[in-house]
């Protein structure tokens, strides 16, 4: 199993980023998703999830109602759609998966596959 997120970058606050992780070397549509962001000298936190066919979605309440996940299962990929971003969001953002048929939620000890991160930096 590999994930490989991608579409970081510095954005002004305010402005949006879309964030992909894609996968490979496994049944997508098995695997439910979850984004993870980490900042300097801050311990990594829980963002996002969405079930395995996107019917259900949690989010931090840091991010809810400015950040969406989605999925496309048919490309074998999970969206972030962050709007509004504010100089707090700037981190390294994770995609991450459990084991497959395991929704592992907001705990991230129950996520075993980690993408590589992709850098987020928000200018205020």
């Amino acid at each position: 199993v590999q994930l490989q997120a991608s579409g970081g970058g510095l954005v002004q606050a305010g402005g949006s980023l879309r964030l992909s992780c894609a996968a490979s070397g496994l049944t997508f549509s098995d695997y439910n998703v979850g984004w993870f962001r980490q900042a300097p000298g801050k311990e990594r936190e829980f963002v996002s999830a969405i079930s395995r066919y996107g019917r259900s979605t949690d989010y931090a309440d840091s991010v809810k109602g400015r950040f969406t996940m989605s999925r496309d299962n048919a490309k074998n990929t999970v969206y972030l759609q962050m709007n509004s971003l504010k100089p707090e969001d700037t981190a390294v953002y994770y995609c991450a998966a459990p084991n497959a048929f395991v929704y592992a939620g907001r705990v991230t000890s129950r996520y075993q596959y980690w993408g590589q991160g992709t850098q987020v930096t928000v200018s205020s």
